[in-house]
């Protein structure tokens, strides 16, 4: 299966948050994380066929969605997930705001590493939780994790669940199977359970290796619940997808229980068909795409160093969100954003989007576009800078 990712698709006027959220045509969007590649053929011939039946009635979700879940992650990442483990929902900031609800009580905090996802922040404030950071150590193009500072943060008695991140937005980490046996045994003795976010898992650069959290051990799956969904590795966001992996009947339910509470538990027949499709045949796609962004972004690593020196770029191990050092630029990061906006009119995403202090002179910067499309931006950034 083969896809011509240098392929442009018109997307403004198609409601697209990412390009119709500003009304101003000249403007590129490097920011939201969706793709501006379509999805991989299979899919869309899945959805044309389902959306021929012409009827669109509730979806009962069945046998072949979730052996198609058990297949993938046994084949791609040797993880053996059991059908009664899997929990549908509509999306992972929906699963991970139910999990909040179903495992804390207002006045808990949730452990998260900054910069991170901004989701975390907010469904975690929704569900009367308190916000604890341990920030990550910003050395050599790449992050780190303080672990003197991990472990002080889960001794807090008040701190219930750990949210992790892998691979991580916007720090572009995929950590080893060393950090997460390190972050396994901290949680373990002080009884903090964890929280995968693995949405980006399927992201991954050459020389990278995914490791699910659940799968480096007994403990670890006990001991965690993991978000994962199809929708930014085959950019089908839209269609509103996600599964919960939970091994503990006891705390499935009461994941279970939340889901209903929050209704979100309901899934469009889209989603359902997508899914499958993506996981059953476009495992060749996927490659390709992999491939295409990793080219991305060493072209955009040799055009900064060619016309940007001043600006870092930071290693990217996983997703397809640059973080880029702008503090030689002597802006601040929403400053910074804004002046792209309207000079150079490129819009990116500030970083203290994710976290005030810890992602403060940095942008993000999404490659996910045909390569013609992001140096244009790249050369429009320069323009300005």
């Amino acid at each position: 299966m083969t896809c011509d990712f240098d392929k442009i698709t018109p997307r403004r006027n198609t409601n697209s948050v990412k390009w119709d959220v500003l009304k101003d045509d000249g403007v590129i969007p490097m920011w939201v994380a969706d793709m501006d590649f379509q999805t991989a053929p299979a899919i869309i011939k899945a959805v044309e066929q389902r959306a021929a039946h012409g009827i669109f009635g509730y979806t009962k979700v069945q046998d072949s969605y979730y052996q198609a879940i058990i297949n993938w992650f046994d084949r791609r990442h040797q993880w053996c997930i059991e059908r009664d483990w899997i929990v549908y929902t509509s999306g992972v900031v929906p699963a991970i705001s139910a999990i909040i609800k179903a495992l804390t009580q207002p006045g808990d905090k949730v452990l998260v590493q900054t910069p991170v996802y901004n989701c975390f922040f907010s469904s975690i404030r929704n569900n009367g939780c308190d916000i604890e950071e341990n920030p990550l150590v910003y050395e050599d193009d790449t992050y780190h994790i303080d672990w003197e500072d991990f472990e002080r943060k889960t001794a807090d008695p008040a701190v219930c669940l750990f949210l992790l991140c892998n691979p991580h937005n916007p720090a572009g980490r995929v950590w080893t199977c060393e950090e997460l046996e390190c972050m396994n045994d901290i949680c373990l003795k002080n009884k903090v359970k964890v929280v995968a976010d693995e949405i980006h898992c399927e992201l991954v650069m050459p020389g990278c290796c995914f490791t699910p959290f659940a799968s480096i051990s007994q403990s670890a799956l006990d001991n965690s619940i993991t978000c994962n969904s199809p929708s930014k590795s085959f950019n089908i966001a839209g269609l509103q997808i996600a599964n919960i992996i939970c091994s503990d009947p006891a705390t499935r339910r009461l994941i279970d229980h939340a889901i209903n509470v929050n209704e979100v538990c309901d899934v469009n027949p889209f989603g359902v068909i997508a899914l499958q499709a993506a996981y059953n045949e476009c495992e060749e796609w996927l490659d390709g795409l992999n491939a295409y962004l990793y080219a991305n972004y060493q072209a955009l690593c040799d055009f900064m160093n060619n016309r940007l020196p001043h600006l870092k770029v930071l290693k990217l191990e996983g997703t397809y969100l640059v973080w880029i050092d702008i503090r030689a630029t002597y802006k601040r990061s929403d400053e910074l954003a804004k002046y792209l906006l309207h000079d150079a009119k490129v819009m990116v995403n500030s970083g203290t989007m994710y976290g005030k202090q810890a992602g403060e002179g940095f942008i993000r910067l999404n490659i996910a576009c045909p390569r013609s499309m992001m140096m244009e931006g790249l050369r429009r950034i320069a323009g300005v800078l």
